[in-house]
């Protein structure tokens, strides 16, 4: 099938005639693009020189990156229109100095968070972490998606945290900058190393996920729950399993997430569910899923509306106009709506406020209309009816000094 094509040139000096490549979905991607970040001095633009794309080279053997620079994962996939390569997910092993973040963000329910990994390779198009890979001199846009950093020595890190004599526990949330569970997960288990140290303290954690790998630790975590030390949420934003495979591809379908809240319910594991984020005239079932997830077993539940920092506002009116564009421009205003923007902000392009007040659940009209929304639902169903208390007095760190308890 031929690709489309623009030769709008009137923004470019007299010359030879240049041909724009538009952008396209990238099969198994979120991002359409590997969209410079606010650092980054110099910009590009796909351009079609005549020769189109070629089929991709040798790749080597699967296996984490090395100091080598060795790629993990096996070879791309072919595009099925042209053959083009779609880009390979790649694993950089870090060395982690500090293990745990804190967090003074009044409207956050944990204080503290560990994640063992950056970037993240489910690809959700509306992560509001995907700025944070600016940092690393990476794209928020498919740098995020397929750049993938695992700190290899989390779990040791962490240990000698919570032993030090001044630490005092406090919640931890595991995974809130990137899903603790994406595919990578499955080979380097760093993830389950943090609950087993986690485990060993006796120290209290939630973690937050969209996959079904988390099923894979029930025998570490259905013990833990039983004694108060784990609670577990999964994220849902929508049941319609098209919108979900274009907005965050790479994550388990919606019906297996649901399969997951059943088997840590079943387990004796307390869990809630994240109907977030709430975006206007895309995610359109809150109810439903709400529904679905009670019926799972799901005993809690929260949403945020959706939040575009930095260049994910770009972005992702990037996907937009890749994947609904005849709505485009409705869901944008929506937006700013739901952040009670004034008309300069908007004349501007602002999408987003970031004040700790209203930046979680917007504010104005259409943000009471969804609030009241939820706050329904959640009555009906008896969501929210008890609050989940984790045991911080059951913190040990003497068992990770090597120290027997008398208790």
């Amino acid at each position: 099938m031929p690709r489309p094509i623009t030769t709008d040139r009137s923004d470019l000096p007299a010359g030879p005639e240049t041909v724009r490549i538009p952008l396209q979905a990238v099969r198994g991607r979120g991002a359409a693009s590997a969209m410079p970040h606010r650092f980054a001095r110099d910009q590009r633009e796909a351009v079609d020189d005549g020769w189109g794309r070629t089929a991709p080279g040798p790749v080597p053997p699967p296996h984490a990156e090395d100091a080598g620079g060795a790629p993990y994962g096996s070879a791309p996939p072919l595009d099925e229109e042209d053959g083009a390569p779609a880009p390979a997910t790649r694993v950089h092993l870090e060395t982690a100095r500090s293990a745990i973040t804190s967090n003074d963000s009044p409207d956050i329910f944990f204080e503290s968070s560990v994640n063992p990994y950056r970037g993240c390779e489910h690809g959700c198009i509306y992560c509001y972490a995907r700025p944070t890979h600016s940092y690393l001199n990476f794209s928020p846009g498919l740098d995020f998606e397929t750049q993938i950093v695992a700190k290899h020595n989390i779990a040791q890190v962490l240990r000698q945290e919570l032993a030090q004599p001044r630490y005092v526990p406090r919640l931890i949330n595991i995974g809130s900058a990137t899903d603790c569970y994406q595919p990578v997960e499955r080979d380097l288990r760093l993830t389950r190393g943090v609950i087993e140290v986690m485990r060993e303290a006796r120290h209290p954690f939630s973690l937050i996920t969209k996959s079904s790998g988390v099923e894979r630790d029930l025998d570490l975590l259905s013990p833990l729950a039983a004694q108060r030390l784990a609670a577990v949420y999964v994220t849902i934003t929508t049941l319609d399993a098209e919108l979900a495979r274009r907005m965050e591809p790479r994550a388990a379908a919606p019906y297996r997430r649901l399969r997951t809240i059943r088997a840590l319910a079943d387990a004796g594991v307390p869990v809630g569910v994240s109907v977030a984020p709430q975006i206007p005239f895309v995610t359109e079932d809150m109810e439903q899923v709400l529904e679905a997830a009670r019926e799972a077993g799901a005993r809690t539940a929260f949403y945020t509306v959706l939040r575009l920092p930095w260049e994910l506002n770009a972005l992702f009116q990037e996907w937009l106009q890749v994947h609904y564009p005849q709505r485009a421009a409705r869901v944008m205003a929506r937006v700013q709506d739901l952040h009670n923007l004034s008309a300069p902000e908007r004349t501007a392009g602002k999408a987003y406020q970031s004040d700790f007040a209203t930046r979680m659940k917007g504010s104005g009209l259409w943000a009471d209309l969804l609030r009241q929304r939820f706050a329904a639902t959640c009555r009906r169903l008896g969501l929210n009816s008890e609050r989940e208390e984790l045991d911080l007095g059951l913190f040990r760190p003497g068992h990770l000094r090597g120290q027997s308890s008398l208790f």
